[in-house]
């Protein structure tokens, strides 16, 4: 898909609806507070297993934040969809679900157009399309990550020799942790997209019909791009959350902090 999208509109076509996918950051902020709210409340209740706690407090988080961030999602994967050509047999099908003219028209007129559209069809419900794939993809694999990050974290802080800087051990790990979850959510992803896209039906129906169409390809379809995201999406955040935490932390304790 991303490589239709480049072969057709260029690098451009790449960051269409990416102002729409800026209003990610007010998900994101409510997404971490919950995280670590949630785990911080396990500690409380004597939960010590630090996987447990993480698995727990991803889930809760990506519910939060899925919760805000789906209606912008669904105008956002139009944006990025809209006037992409897709080959079916011999004939092009230029895909604008919607019917919207977007000849001519600016980024926010068009994304305007989207949200009377969405809403006419389907009313506030529409721009909750999918959000059960939403969160059946996004919270086992936020779960899964943080889960994962903490594994990870853990036994190469096992291996590696005294003295290895923990931001280095982490910044490894979350990538690592990354690839893993990728691996096993993909076809979740996929689905989740075609439902929020394609207007597919729900969510086993359009599992079935991805299954009929592609088979065991749902586990690789769209993989390097997802791969790739993730692996640079891991260490960024990672390396950022990290670092922002040990700076955070008040004055009498810096001496305690491990870099």
């Amino acid at each position: 898909m991303h490589y239709n999208i480049f072969l057709s509109t260029g690098v451009r076509g790449l960051y269409k609806g990416f102002w729409m996918s800026a209003f990610q950051l007010v998900s994101g902020i409510c997404y971490i507070t919950t995280y670590e709210n949630v785990r911080h409340f396990l500690q409380q209740r004597g939960v010590k297993d630090s996987q447990v706690r993480a698995l727990a407090g991803g889930a809760c988080a990506s519910l939060v934040g899925q919760t805000i961030i789906v209606p912008f999602d669904v105008i956002s994967q139009h944006m990025m969809v809209l006037g992409q050509v897709e080959s079916h047999g011999r004939s092009k099908v230029v895909v604008n679900p919607l019917k919207i003219n977007y000849h001519g028209r600016t980024k926010p007129q068009i994304a305007f157009d989207i949200v009377q559209n969405v809403y006419k069809m389907d009313g506030l419900k529409g721009f909750y399309r999918g959000y059960l794939a939403s969160i059946s993809a996004y919270v086992p694999n936020s779960a899964l990550w943080w889960s994962f990050y903490h594994f990870y974290q853990n036994q190469l802080a096992r291996f590696s020799p005294e003295g290895t800087s923990t931001l280095l051990l982490q910044c490894i790990a979350a990538p690592l942790g990354g690839v893993t979850t990728v691996l096993l959510t993909n076809p979740l992803d996929i689905v989740r997209a075609r439902l929020q896209v394609q207007r597919a039906g729900n969510f086993g129906h359009t599992f079935k019909i991805l299954w009929a169409e592609e088979q065991f390809g749902i586990f690789t379809k769209g993989l390097s791009p997802r791969l790739f995201q993730s692996v640079i999406f891991s260490f960024t955040i990672i390396l950022g959350y990290e670092s922002v935490k040990r700076f955070s932390v008040n004055e009498e304790y810096k001496k305690e902090v491990k870099w």
